[in-house]
Parts: C-alpha cells; sequence; structure tokens
C-alpha cells in the first residue's frame, strides 16, 4: 500500500514538472533582460535628459525590450551589414533598409560558436542573431546584401548562406584615391541597381530615385544641424543620447526619424539659447572613434560620461560617418544620379579598411578643432585587426596635435567592466587636470 502512495506521488510530481523552456525564447528573454539594464541606464543615470529624447528611448524599448515589429508586409525589408550600402536605391525601390550589425553580447556569445575565440565583438554576434533568425524590429528579410568591406563579415557569408540566407554581394574596393577605384564601385552601383530590381520584382525611375536621395538627404540635414548644436559649450547633450538617435536610424521608417530628430534639434537649440550644460561644470569635451557602438553595448561610451566625461563628437560608421557626406547631383538623370550616390559611398567613407587613410585623419583634425576637443578616446573590438592596426597612426597624429588619446581593446562581455572604467576615470581625470594647468 505505501509503494502505491510512493509511485503516485512520484507521478504527481513529474506531472507538475515546469515544461522546458524553448533554447530561443530563453535566448530572447536573455537579450531583453540585457536592453533594459543598458536602457535602464541610459535614461536614469543621468540628469538632464531631453524631454524629445522620450519617443527614442520608448522605441528602443519598444523594439529591444518587447519585441515589437515595426515593419510588416507591406514593404520588402532588405538587411544590409555595412553603412556601404546605399540606402538610397533601397527606398527608391519601395523597400526598407534594416542594418544587422548587432551589439548582444547574448548572441556573441552564439557566433562565438562558428568562429575563433580571436574574431571581432560584432561579427560574432550578428551571426548569432541571424542563426537564430530573431532580428530586432522585423519578422523577415526578403534578401541581405553585403558589400566586401570587412574581411571577417565577408568570410562568414558562407555561413549565413548555409543558414539559408538570401545574400547579394557588392564588391567594395580597397583603394578609393583612383579613377579604376572609382569606375569600378560605379559599374558595382549600377549592377546593384538592376540586380536588386530584378530581385524583388521592382521597377526603378528616375522620380522615385530622386525622391529617395531628397528623403535621405532631409534626415542628414536634420542630423547634421544637430550636430552643428553640439559644438557649443557647455554642451546641450550627451553623448549617449546621440548613439541612441543614430542606432534608431538603423531599423526606425526614414520620415518619423526624420521629424524626431528635428523635434530634438529644436530642444537642443533652446537650450543652447539658455546656456543649459547637460555635463559638469569642467567635463572634458571627448571625440569618440574606433569600432562602432551597437545598442546595447554601448558600454565605452556610457564609461566615459560616467567618469564625468562628455562625448560631444564621434568618427564611428554606427553613428557620424553613417550620416555623414550627402549626395551631390549635377544632372538629375537615372545613371547621372545613380554615379552620384556611388560616389557619395566611396568618397565619404573613412573607414580603416583602406589601404591609405588620410581621409580620416584629415576628419579627426576637423572634428578635433571644431569640437573644441580635449581628449579622444579610440576603442577597437577585440580581433578587429583593422581597427587595432590603425591605432598606431592615430596615435602618433593625436601626438602632433598634442591631444590626448586613450586606446581601449574591449568585447561584448559585461565582466571587463571594472577594469576599463578604472582607465577611462584616470583619463578623464588627467584631461581635467591638463584644463586646470592650462587655465
Amino acid at each position: 500500500m505505501m509503494e502505491n502512495n510512493e509511485n503516485n506521488n512520484l507521478k504527481e510530481r513529474r506531472r507538475r514538472k515546469k515544461p522546458v523552456e524553448d533554447p530561443k525564447a530563453r535566448h530572447r528573454r536573455h537579450e531583453a533582460m540585457e536592453a533594459i539594464q543598458v536602457l535602464d541606464s541610459v535614461k536614469f543615470e543621468f540628469g538632464k535628459n531631453l524631454e524629445s529624447m522620450e519617443y527614442f528611448y520608448d522605441l528602443f524599448d519598444r523594439v529591444y525590450c518587447k519585441g515589437e515589429k515595426l515593419h510588416g508586409n507591406d514593404k520588402p525589408l532588405v538587411g544590409t551589414l555595412c553603412i556601404q550600402v546605399p540606402y538610397e536605391i533601397i527606398y527608391a525601390m519601395g523597400a526598407v533598409p534594416v542594418r544587422l550589425c548587432n551589439g548582444f553580447h547574448t548572441d556573441e556569445q552564439l557566433g562565438g560558436e562558428f568562429m575563433p575565440a580571436k574574431s571581432c565583438s560584432l561579427v560574432k554576434a550578428t551571426l548569432g542573431m541571424m542563426y537564430n533568425n530573431d532580428i530586432p524590429g522585423v519578422d523577415k528579410l526578403d534578401m541581405i546584401v553585403h558589400p566586401t568591406t570587412c574581411d571577417q563579415k565577408t568570410k562568414t557569408i558562407s555561413m549565413l548562406e548555409d543558414m539559408e540566407h538570401n545574400m547579394y554581394h557588392m564588391e567594395f574596393p580597397r583603394v578609393k584615391e583612383s579613377e579604376e577605384s572609382k569606375e569600378y564601385w560605379r559599374r558595382t552601383v549600377r549592377k546593384f541597381t538592376k540586380d536588386i530590381s530584378k530581385e524583388l520584382g521592382l521597377k526603378i525611375g528616375r522620380r522615385k530615385l530622386k525622391e529617395a536621395i531628397r528623403k535621405v538627404g532631409k534626415a542628414q540635414v536634420a542630423y547634421h544641424k544637430l550636430n552643428e548644436l553640439r559644438k557649443s559649450d557647455p554642451s546641450p547633450m550627451l553623448g549617449k543620447d546621440m548613439f541612441l538617435i543614430t542606432n534608431a536610424f538603423f531599423f526606425d521608417e526614414i520620415e518619423r526619424w526624420t521629424q524626431k530628430v528635428e523635434e530634438v534639434c529644436k530642444e537642443v537649440e533652446q537650450r543652447v539659447k539658455d546656456g543649459v550644460n547637460a555635463a559638469g561644470k569642467r567635463s572634458p569635451r571627448i571625440l569618440y572613434t574606433g569600432s562602432p557602438p551597437i545598442f546595447p553595448n554601448l558600454k565605452i561610451p556610457m564609461m566615459i560620461e560616467q567618469a564625468d566625461g562628455v562625448i560631444v563628437m564621434d568618427e564611428s560608421c554606427s553613428s557620424n560617418r553613417l550620416l555623414n557626406d550627402m549626395v551631390s547631383v549635377d544632372e538629375w538623370f537615372m545613371y547621372d544620379m545613380v554615379d552620384a550616390i556611388a560616389d557619395r559611398y566611396l568618397q565619404g567613407c573613412t573607414c580603416p579598411i583602406f589601404t591609405r587613410n588620410d581621409d580620416r585623419k584629415r576628419r579627426l583634425r576637423d572634428l578635433i578643432k571644431e569640437f573644441k576637443i580635449d581628449g579622444v578616446v579610440y576603442q577597437s573590438f577585440a580581433g578587429c585587426q583593422v581597427y587595432e592596426m590603425e591605432q598606431k597612426s592615430i596615435m602618433e597624429e593625436m601626438e602632433r596635435l598634442n591631444i590626448p588619446m586613450l586606446y581601449i581593446e574591449a568585447d561584448y562581455s559585461p565582466g571587463q567592466g571594472g577594469q576599463l572604467s578604472t582607465r577611462v576615470e584616470a583619463f578623464i581625470e588627467s584631461l581635467k587636470n591638463r584644463r586646470r594647468k592650462n587655465g
């Protein structure tokens, strides 16, 4: 009799046992927790938040924390693996570009199963996201476009194809000064225009392309105006908000994004008139450059501003470089516009993948002068060889300009926090001392 009772109790315990959680659901839950933690820090650990930033805080909450999908099935969705993919042509097709660069440590761990340990965190995280096929803000991509810029991304293409993603390759030159490179890239963009039209079954016309150029141009004008306001001293806004704004451009609807940036401009403009200081009284003005900060991996920018620095400008492909140069069209004919778009993406690029990168040094010099920079923070993701290699020449350039520079090699791991924050705090304090000595 006792034995029967024990068997019944065992059956009852098994019946009440919780079902095993789906691995994909568990992965998504961990990502949501990661996003919530960072977003809460952005919103609540700093004073004097802009009221107009509430749209962007809510946008990231809806997409990254709650999993909301922004785009329906009425328009094709085109994933992009680099900012060198011409957005204007995608918009002219009536499609929506979605940048796939990823900042989740959870995805980095998953992507690390496919790549060597000493690989770029961003590439591993992007590969992990694509393996799960769980892209923030969208359901399913119609195609993914990859220009052959980053070597590690290029080598992952076969893996993405094995995951049954529809890939398209654009061959990007590594020398931009020669006429041969310019013409080669123009031919590549012309071919891309024809191929994407065929792939999506959509026609592109002169009027639609002209409208797309103006649409992206309007977004750039709003963004440039905001950057002009950031030149003000004291600083009217913090860099942590600027990184959110530009990261939102990756996936938000472009007209809505432009409108919300214009609203931020109005509030920041009023702050400039009122002399509002979003930072501390003696906060050093920082130029951030190097590997791109992708939400939720805003670890280094957050450390800088938590240590009482203020990021007044950046030079990275997830922020300022994304919306830097505009398309300049001489004649509004189809091939002239396509060539003008190609020129904008090649000539405006300051990525370290080029054999020589004098334009990047020139760009940094100009920003240091225009934004009254006290110091430069250069981050390189561990395993990102081009940024690791280029830091030496950038350091030499900063020494020539007598501008202190902090070089940081980091990944997405939260475990690095203590050591890195100590270095950042020491650098910010040294800049303050330098300011005091210089009066």
